[in-house]
């Protein structure tokens, strides 16, 4: 058997189907407790007693907040998720759009503006039951998920259930509740002889102009846009003029120029946020859409996507696993070329296969109006746990602890393709390679993507296809010029020990996946995730021991049954129950080298009083991030300058994926970390560094800092 034919073997199509899944399942919500209280309460009511087929009704959500804490409007503003309800209906129900009552604004610390909810809100939809009901009772059922925020942001989740019978007749229920949120539901736009808009474009800013004598009769006037999520919108300035006239100024950011109106609602009162306030609805006129082509600005954008997968080979995220793409090369050194070339383009199948597969998961997301960001899978603490358990069987399999191959019917049947000498380890080794290189970003990426995350999913899909053309492109050349393997090492016996040495290669890149999980759980997660390991490891072994074809079937029934024992109850107790419950760390933990954690408000109160700030943008799953604080950022010289301009250093964690931190990348178009801001001071415009840093690099631009700054 050639020495790696098994690196990948069959447990890998499994494993590789796990993680597409886990990462498309939302984390489990139980982070909803907070120092002993709930603090949110969650119910589902219905506006009627009773069913009557075909006859619609009003389902409403309703949250119970306590006091101080608040969850978000579909529009959340700068920071913040808008409450998701997943409904589980029988076949042939129909469900409407959520009716979101009239939000507060709410001023943050640092200036954010959130649109949100107090003590109580009543989302509301309207549910249609088919023609013909056979039950006497029906169950609606519904996957609820918010985060709500006071000092600190908690998610929390709850599975509602709401019972009603089926009847001829119904009658009103909940009425008290229904009609006072029904009365804060924005109404629809007047009549043009009621009130007139405009809208205007001027560069980056959107101007909306409403005319109506109504507006004149109320001291407060406000809009809340909702806009698209290829559109950015500052804090909206308000211009009053005479006989009702207001002017609704929003600053905006978008890559879409044609973009010359938003959604969202005008809001009246006597009084900010008050109880007595109106709102009508507003809706961008519809754009006709053009045929697409492919603009010159695109195809720049789609060549530093190639570039920027090129250098990704290059990274320090992809360093601990790069012994396997020259492993697997070596491997096949001095072979016919076209089994050369098979084998290479299966490993670059996997890249393109784990890029695909994100892209299209993105583009999902991105339609239900989720915030989509580069490398977002490592924000996902159960994801980092899946991925542990992926290395630590590689790893063990490279030990040679065990070995899976597939059975002799699969190799003559249909499968028999994937017993060519290592073609499926090759293409699984690309997915899993792939998959530990895209916790960073490496120059020219995060530009690309931080273009193609505002565009299309057309535009999406087309990036990721070059970002994996560019990575694939050196093992692509390297298949097919045979003649450039003759540079590396014969095969012979010595592989075996290369291929245990690459073992622990991963059981490094293991440690590195389990200080990641540390920054996002704490020291707790660290244990149980080691406890399931161990449980895992024990599992191999038996698996490598034991069953085996030179044993016994009673033998290999019963070691496959503990198998199953140890890997399923191992993770439904360490990693359902005890690992599950670990807290979340938070940013704000103490820092070492005079960095300062990062918090709006810190970074308000230092530029307001005109000092020079330096952000590091970072999380502890980003190895390129680690590699620039230890070699540049933690340099003496550096430390020195920043020390002796007074420059004032703030670190932005952004392991738990903050929303108040994504907002900040995004408003600097980029997709994730690293990001490195300086603010030179004196109201001066702030500089973006690229995402690989240099000693003289930071030198030289400290040195523009403010004069007077440096003189303190």
């Amino acid at each position: 058997m050639n020495p790696g034919a098994k690196v990948g073997g069959a447990f890998a199509p499994r494993l590789f189907l796990v993680a597409a899944l886990l990462l498309a399942m939302p984390c489990v919500g139980r982070a909803q407790k907070y120092e002993g209280r709930e603090l949110v309460q969650a119910k589902l009511l219905a506006d009627v007693t009773a069913v009557v087929p075909g006859k619609p009704f009003t389902v409403g959500l309703l949250l119970h907040m306590v006091p101080n804490w608040h969850t978000y409007w579909k529009f959340p503003g700068d920071a913040g998720i808008p409450t998701e309800i997943k409904w589980k209906l029988p076949a042939d129900w129909k469900v409407g759009e959520i009716q979101w009552p009239i939000p507060l604004k709410i001023t943050e610390p640092g200036d954010i503006q959130i649109f949100g909810y107090h003590d109580e809100v009543l989302l509301l939809q309207e549910v249609t039951p088919p023609a013909s009901l056979k039950d006497s009772t029906v169950q609606l059922a519904a996957e609820v998920s918010w985060l709500v925020c006071e000092k600190i942001c908690i998610p929390g989740s709850a599975n509602l259930k709401l019972d009603l019978p089926v009847a001829a007749q119904t009658a009103a229920a909940n009425e008290e509740v229904f009609s006072r949120y029904r009365r804060a539901l924005p109404q629809n736009w007047p009549d043009q002889e009621v009130s007139r808009t405009t809208w205007q474009r001027e560069g980056a800013e959107l101007r909306l102009t409403v005319e109506s004598a109504a507006l004149a009769n109320y001291p407060a006037a406000d809009f809340f846009p909702s806009p698209e999520a290829n559109v950015v919108v500052g804090h909206v300035k308000i211009e009053r003029g005479a006989g009702g006239k207001v002017a609704f100024h929003i600053p905006t950011e978008t890559a879409d120029k044609t973009v010359g109106a938003l959604n969202g609602i005008v809001v009246f009162g006597p009084n900010e946020n008050g109880p007595d306030r109106n709102a009508w609805s507003v809706a961008a006129p519809a754009v006709t859409a053009s045929t697409p082509r492919l603009s010159e600005g695109l195809a720049r954008f789609l060549l530093f996507g190639f570039i920027g997968g090129f250098i990704l080979n290059l990274m320090p995220c992809v360093l601990p696993v790069i012994s396997l793409k020259i492993f697997g090369f070596i491997q096949h050194a001095g072979q016919d070329r076209r089994r050369i070339l098979r084998s290479g383009l299966a490993f670059v199948a996997g890249i393109f296969a784990w890029f695909i597969g994100l892209a299209l998961l993105l583009i999902g997301l991105k339609s239900a109006g989720r915030e989509i960001t580069w490398a977002f899978q490592f924000t996902n603490p159960y994801f980092v746990v899946l991925m542990s358990a992926v290395v630590l069987v590689f790893a063990l399999n490279l030990f040679g602890v065990f070995e899976i191959s597939l059975p002799q019917f699969a190799n003559r049947g249909v499968l028999g393709w994937t017993a060519r000498e290592g073609d499926a380890g090759s293409f699984f080794q690309g997915v899993f390679a792939t998959v530990l290189a895209t916790p960073c970003t490496a120059p020219f990426l995060g530009t690309a993507l931080g273009f193609a995350f505002t565009q299309s999913g057309w535009t999406i899909l087309l990036m990721f296809l070059a970002i994996a053309a560019g990575m694939a492109s050196p093992y692509f050349l390297l298949s097919a010029q045979p003649a450039w393997l003759r540079l590396l090492p014969k095969p012979g016996p010595w592989m075996l020990r290369v291929k245990q040495l690459m073992g622990f290669f991963l059981l490094a890149t293991l440690l590195f996946l389990l200080a990641v999980l540390g920054a996002e759980r704490g020291v707790d997660a660290i244990v149980w995730t080691s406890c399931f390991l161990l449980a895992l490891s024990l599992a191999c072994w038996m698996k490598g021991a034991f069953i085996v074809p030179t044993a016994s079937l009673t033998s290999r029934l019963i070691s496959l049954v503990l198998v199953l024992v140890l890997v399923l109850g191992g993770g439904y107790y360490f990693i359902g129950d005890k690992f599950a419950a670990a807290k979340v760390v938070s940013a704000e933990t103490q820092m070492q080298g005079g960095w300062q954690p990062f918090t709006p408000r810190l970074l308000e109160v230092e530029l307001k009083q005109g000092h020079a700030v330096f952000i590091d943008f970072t999380a502890a799953w980003c190895l390129t991030c680690k590699f620039n604080e230890a070699n540049v950022l933690e340099a003496g010289a550096v430390r020195d300058a920043f020390q002796r301009l007074g420059v004032t250093k703030i670190k932005a964690d952004w392991t738990n994926a903050d929303p108040a931190i994504t907002k900040i990348l995004k408003q600097f178009g980029r997709p994730g970390v690293p990001m490195y801001v300086l603010y030179p001071g004196n109201h001066a415009e702030p500089i973006l560094f690229p995402e690989v840093l240099t000693q003289n690099m930071i030198l030289e631009k400290l040195e523009t800092v403010s004069p007077h700054v440096a003189a303190e």
